[in-house]
C-alpha cells in the first residue's frame, strides 16, 4: 500500500512540468469556451427576445445539444476536426450554450417594467437601453449562469482526454493506465475540483465588483 500511495509530493515535484501544462490546457479551454460561448449565447438570446417565437426553437435545439453524449458528439466532430483540441473546443461550447442562452435570456425578461419605462423617460432609444440599463440591470442572472457554465465546463474538459485533449484529465487517464497509480488520479482529481472552485470564486467576485448595486440592494431588504 505504502508504494502506491493516494498522495504524494515526490510525485508531485517529479512531474511538476507535466502537470503544469495539463493545468494549463484545462484553464486555456475552459476560458475560450466561456468566451466563445457568450459570443453566441448572447446574440441568440436577443434574436429569441426580439421574436418570441423562436425562443423555444433556440433553447429546444440547445437542449438537445446538451443532451448528446460526449463520446458521440466527438465521434461526429472527428470526420471534420481530427483528433485536436478544436474537436474538444467546439463540443463544450454546445454544451455550455443551454445554461448561457437561458440565463442571459432570462436575466432580460427580468429586468422590471418600471425601470424601462423610466429609461424610456429619459430618452433611451432601443440599442441604449439594452447596452447601458437593461445588460446591467440583468447582469447578476447572467453571471449566475455563467458561473454554473464555467464548472460545469470544468468537469468536461476531463473527457476531452478521448481525443487527447482532456487537460487534467489526462492525468487521471494515464493514472489508471499506468497500474492505477493513485498519486496521479488524486493529483488530476484535486486540481480539477480546485480549478473549479477557483473560477466560481473569481466569477463571485467579478459579479459583485460589476454590480455593486444589486449587493447594496439585498443588504436594503
Amino acid at each position: 500500500m505504502a508504494a502506491n500511495p493516494w498522495f504524494s509530493w515526490h510525485y508531485v515535484s517529479q512531474n511538476y512540468d507535466t502537470i503544469l501544462t495539463y493545468l494549463r490546457e484545462h484553464v486555456i479551454l475552459t476560458v475560450q469556451t466561456m468566451v466563445i460561448g457568450m459570443v453566441i449565447a448572447v446574440p441568440l438570446a436577443l434574436l429569441a427576445r426580439r421574436f418570441r417565437w423562436l425562443t423555444g426553437p433556440i433553447l429546444g435545439l440547445s437542449g438537445v445539444l446538451y443532451t448528446i453524449p460526449s463520446l458521440a458528439l466527438f465521434g461526429f466532430l472527428l470526420p471534420f476536426t481530427g483528433l485536436t483540441r478544436r474537436t474538444v473546443l467546439i463540443g463544450l461550447v454546445l454544451y455550455a450554450l443551454l445554461i448561457l442562452v437561458r440565463n442571459v435570456l432570462a436575466g432580460l425578461d427580468g429586468v422590471p417594467a418600471e425601470v424601462r419605462e423610466a429609461a424610456t423617460g429619459m430618452g433611451y432609444g432601443r440599442a441604449g437601453m439594452l447596452w447601458r440599463v437593461e445588460f446591467p440591470v440583468a447582469l447578476p442572472a447572467i453571471m449566475a449562469g455563467l458561473r454554473v457554465a464555467t464548472v460545469s465546463t470544468v468537469a468536461l474538459v476531463t473527457v476531452g482526454v478521448i481525443v487527447g485533449h482532456g487537460g487534467l484529465g489526462q492525468l487521471i487517464y494515464e493514472g489508471f493506465n499506468n497500474n492505477f497509480y493513485r498519486a496521479e488520479i488524486m493529483t488530476g482529481s484535486v486540481l480539477c475540483v480546485a480549478l473549479a472552485l477557483a473560477f466560481d470564486l473569481l466569477l463571485i467576485g467579478l459579479t459583485r465588483v460589476l454590480s455593486p448595486w444589486a449587493r447594496r440592494r439585498v443588504r436594503v431588504r
